[in-house]
């Protein structure tokens, strides 16, 4: 019966598309592993990304399909522009109330302001979902074009740490920030994002 299913349960089951001004954002699929390669095999995107390899294989885009179609801890969308995919971005719940967002774009695709815009449309399925009242993210000391995506969308500066970047193989200082509910919502009229169901 219907009423033995949770809401989160029910929530993580159905298929969600988030349509913001000039992107759609919506689950990755097999069909797209192929350009998801092609758009992550480049070093400078795996230097300023924790959990990309380099090189990024077909294999590898394969393996994280599968891995984000199970109804696990985080929620992934590709990014797509004029039905072209252009990144990848994600929210990771795998820690309790320290969800994380996480994003890249293809490096052809940098400039266009699809870096904010994605993490807006993420931001606001985010807090419109979940219960949870912070979200995290975080930049690498040497990428200040990121950190500006997440100063633009309203994250506030919490310190530096150390995190270990698969590609590097080693740690590397990484500016930390947190957005509030509170604060998401006096800036919620940034964008016309909606979902699409």
């Amino acid at each position: 019966m219907l009423q033995d299913f949770s809401s989160a349960t029910l929530r993580e089951a159905r298929p969600s598309v988030v349509a913001t001004e000039r992107l759609t954002l919506r689950r990755p699929t097999l069909a797209d592993v192929r350009t998801i390669a092609q758009l992550a095999n480049d070093r400078r995107i795996a230097e300023n990304t924790r959990r990309l390899p380099h090189p990024y294989s077909a294999d590898d885009a394969v393996e994280f399909v599968r891995a984000t179609a199970e109804l696990g801890s985080e929620t992934v969308f590709l990014i797509e522009h004029d039905t072209t995919p252009v990144g990848m971005v994600g929210i990771d719940c795998s820690i309790p109330d320290n969800a994380e967002l996480g994003y890249w774009l293809g490096v052809e695709h940098w400039g266009k302001g699809f870096g904010t815009e994605a993490a807006r449309g993420a931001i606001d399925f985010f807090f419109e979902e979940f219960d949870d009242d912070h979200l995290y993210a975080g930049a690498r000391v040497t990428n200040p074009t990121s950190r500006n995506v997440l100063e633009k969308c309203g994250f506030q500066w919490s310190g530096v740490q150390l995190h270990r970047f698969l590609s590097l193989g080693s740690s590397t200082p990484v500016d930390c920030f947190r957005l509030t509910r509170g604060v998401w919502s006096s800036l919620k009229s940034w964008s016309s994002a909606r979902r699409v169901r």
